[in-house]
């Protein structure tokens, strides 16, 4: 059954990062589905489409928050990419709000992950988000256009209009391709990961699956790399999705994190998968 009562416990340490939001100035669109793969060319076979849950009661939007249990020892990194409308000044006085030592890192160790992107990250680092979204051991998945939240009384966060939910959505994928990101995944993370079923409601037609998690890493605005660690390797749990950021200027130690857990997790036994595979490996998967 899906939980729509906000997890405040598991939230809490995202708090701090979402302060600092803006508010929503752009204007309704048309909603539309998220995207499939892209159609291959005639010679090739088609791809299949990525695995999603199974609307919930009366159709709701799917919420998922991590894989099987009693299964393999798998382990989702995630790494939210965030960006508001608000913060182009703030770019453009030199703060930064990606992270290509973290990619590099994720890379060099050979760990598939997923990065749930805003729309206005896209825009400012259209080379970064091409790269990511063209590395097969990256996907990416939306998370809003504006990283403003879906909900009230969500950290202080400005909130989108119910009316301009799916249209933010939307707008996000929109920018994903302008990026030259190809298959952006039909998975959707709230910002702040606050929602409530109207939210599920408005995102029905958009075909998503929300992806939540269950183990914070405790990253935003860290700057003691081993406590943040520490934190993920006494809560990783088979099927587990870890939640981390792709923010230099607001998580500065996550690389740092990833290169201490990762070889531990291994030694433990876990394999590293994107959320897809998690996603597929659940008895909703479709």
């Amino acid at each position: 059954m899906i939980t729509l009562v906000r997890r405040a416990a598991v939230l809490g340490a995202l708090g701090a990062t979402l302060a600092a939001c803006g508010t929503a100035t752009e204007a309704p669109r048309a909603p539309r589905p998220a995207p499939t793969a892209s159609a291959a060319a005639p010679s090739e076979p088609a791809p299949s489409r990525p695995p999603t849950l199974a609307p919930g009661p009366a159709g709701l939007t799917p919420v998922f928050e991590h894989g099987p249990r009693a299964r393999e020892k798998t382990v989702a990194l995630t790494f939210d990419a965030d960006m508001t409308a608000d913060q182009g000044p703030r770019a453009a006085a030199g703060e930064r709000f990606d992270n290509p030592r973290l990619i590099a890192t994720l890379r060099k160790l050979k760990v598939p992950a997923t990065v749930f992107m805003t729309g206005r990250w896209a825009e400012e680092y259209p080379d970064e988000a091409r790269s990511i979204g063209r590395d097969p051991r990256f996907e990416i998945a939306n998370h809003s256009y504006s990283h403003y939240a879906y909900t009230d009384d969500c950290y202080g966060l400005p909130t989108v209009p119910k009316e301009r939910m799916r249209s933010d959505v939307e707008r996000a994928y929109t920018a994903f391709e302008k990026a030259g990101v190809r298959n952006a995944m039909p998975y959707f993370r709230f910002p702040g990961g606050c929602y409530d079923k109207a939210a599920l409601e408005e995102l029905t037609a958009t075909g998503v699956t929300a992806v939540q998690w269950d183990v914070v890493s405790g990253d935003a605005f860290a700057t003691d790399a081993d406590a943040v660690a520490r934190q993920v390797l006494d809560g990783v749990r088979p099927g587990s999705v870890v939640v981390m950021h792709c923010t230099r200027s607001a998580a500065p130690v996550t690389e740092e994190v990833v290169r201490t857990v990762v070889p531990e997790l291994r030694r433990r036994g876990y394999r590293f998968v994107k959320v897809s595979e998690l996603i597929g490996a659940s008895d909703g998967g479709r």
